[in-house]
């Protein structure tokens, strides 16, 4: 069995609003070894965005122990987090979050802010993330200049630029075209399968889903047993051939 790098235990996460609580997420076990391609798939407000981002240290957990990469989540103060997330997680928004007056290069570097590379480094390994996700060509675009595709790639680039032991991505083609998710979709596989990346990805899309050597499933803040599915949801292809 290969290393362990992500264990949950009873995972719950309860907000409170006003006097109401409401539950994103309950009882979550999960194990996720080294070098998976994992799916987290299931409707919208099955808890599968907040386990990601409990994952990330972005997020607390309410109940439960959650372990990542040795690290003991719920007991990391606060001050501790961010360096932590930024040393070992990589993590994909839906949205791209790019910042519109910064060239590509320049989003990907940002990360890099938080380390003690010089400048000329920074950029040295920024310009390489950009040209490992194919947009070398693209180094001093600013994002109003870029498709949605390439947005996503340059989003990839920045996460990956830190070479963080897990990537995190939240709907990735979410906001994309057929043509640009699969390459999205290409790229993650390549950085899992080539580069040996472990990769948690929720999706609610079972053509990505495909993409994953693994899938899991939530239904209404629960995590189902492994190789169960909520009722009445289309099957995907339960990962490709290793």
């Amino acid at each position: 069995m290969s290393e362990t790098v992500i264990q949950t235990r009873g995972l719950s996460r309860v907000y409170k609003r006003d006097q109401f609580e409401v539950t994103a997420l309950k009882g979550a076990s999960i194990e996720i070894h080294k070098g998976e391609f994992v799916a987290l798939m299931g409707p919208s407000g099955s808890g599968k965005s907040t386990l990601l981002y409990l994952i990330a240290a972005m997020d607390r957990a309410s109940e439960g122990s959650i372990e990542v990469l040795g690290a003991d989540l719920r007991a990391v103060s606060d001050r501790q987090v961010a360096a932590w997330r930024n040393a070992h997680i990589g993590f994909i928004f839906q949205s791209f979050n790019l910042i519109p007056v910064l060239t590509a290069v320049e989003n990907v570097e940002l990360p890099l802010l938080l380390t003690n590379l010089k400048p000329k480094e920074r950029r040295e390994h920024a310009e390489t993330a950009l040209k490992l996700v194919g947009l070398g060509d693209r180094l001093t675009h600013l994002p109003k200049q870029l498709s949605g595709g390439q947005e996503q790639r340059v989003a990839i680039a920045r996460a990956l630029v830190t070479d963080p032991d897990l990537i995190l991505a939240d709907e990735p083609t979410g906001n994309l075209d057929s043509n640009s998710a699969q390459d999205v979709l290409t790229l993650l596989t390549r950085l899992n399968k080539e580069y040996g990346k472990t990769v948690v990805m929720v999706t609610h899309d079972p053509h990505a889903a495909r993409f994953a050597t693994r899938v899991r499933y939530l239904e209404k803040g629960a995590l189902l047993p492994e190789g169960q599915m909520p009722e009445d949801w289309g099957l995907p292809a339960q990962g490709r051939s290793a």
